[in-house]
């Protein structure tokens, strides 16, 4: 089998028609703060956003801003989160991580990537999330499907998050870094999925390598 290379102008003309397929479509997740993109992020770990949703109605309900979770223990969280994966865990970060938030930053939540990322349980790729849609700021979050699609596409070819964050980035203006996020994650669930990929309704079939290369 030959591996087929596309150019930069046809990676150009790849994320172009992802623009015009996946516009106006943002994130699936709920909320109406930082904080609660935040907590609604952390949570989404190997969960789908619309289970996250279900949860995080009634919790935000009782707890929408850290100041309420002032007090909270991870044994307090558990009845709301249970029903999601790792929600032990995820428990134990959020109270840790409201507890830092008010100790650090009055309570609200930076919108600095380095600073996001030594609160408990939060990463790059939540790091970049909330700096983009919370604060709109320019950020490439790169989660599973990010990762699948651009490698599949051939907007990237690395073996790490780091290395396909790091190429998209170089590929996509800064201002369009957000909204590529939200093409290729909305790809990657609609049609480019993991085990059986749509690849008869793909629009950019053509020009998928790919597609290509198992063809």
């Amino acid at each position: 089998m030959n591996v087929i290379i596309i150019t930069k102008e046809q990676k150009k003309e790849i994320l172009n028609i992802l623009s015009q397929h996946y516009q106006g479509i943002g994130t699936a997740l709920e909320f109406n703060s930082p904080f609660q993109l935040l907590v609604a992020t952390a949570l989404a770990a190997q969960t789908t956003d619309v289970q996250v949703n279900k949860v995080t109605r009634r919790l935000f309900a009782d707890y929408p801003d850290a100041e309420s979770m002032k007090d909270i223990t991870a044994e307090t969280l558990i009845p709301y989160i249970q029903s999601l994966g790792l929600y032990k865990n995820k428990a134990k970060n959020i109270a840790a991580a409201a507890q830092r938030l008010l100790t650090e930053y009055g309570g609200e939540v930076p919108a600095d990537r380095e600073a996001l990322m030594t609160l408990p349980g939060i990463g790059r790729k939540t790091a970049n999330v909330v700096l983009a849609n919370a604060f709109h700021i320019p950020a490439m979050a790169v989660d599973t499907h990010v990762f699948r699609v651009a490698n599949r596409l051939g907007l990237a070819a690395s073996e790490t998050v780091e290395g396909v964050e790091k190429q998209l980035c170089a590929l996509i203006p800064p201002e369009d870094w957000a909204d590529a996020h939200h093409w290729l994650i909305w790809h990657g669930r609609r049609c480019c999925k993991a085990q059986k990929p749509d690849c008869g309704r793909c629009p950019v079939g053509p020009l998928c390598p790919y597609l290509r290369n198992c063809g």
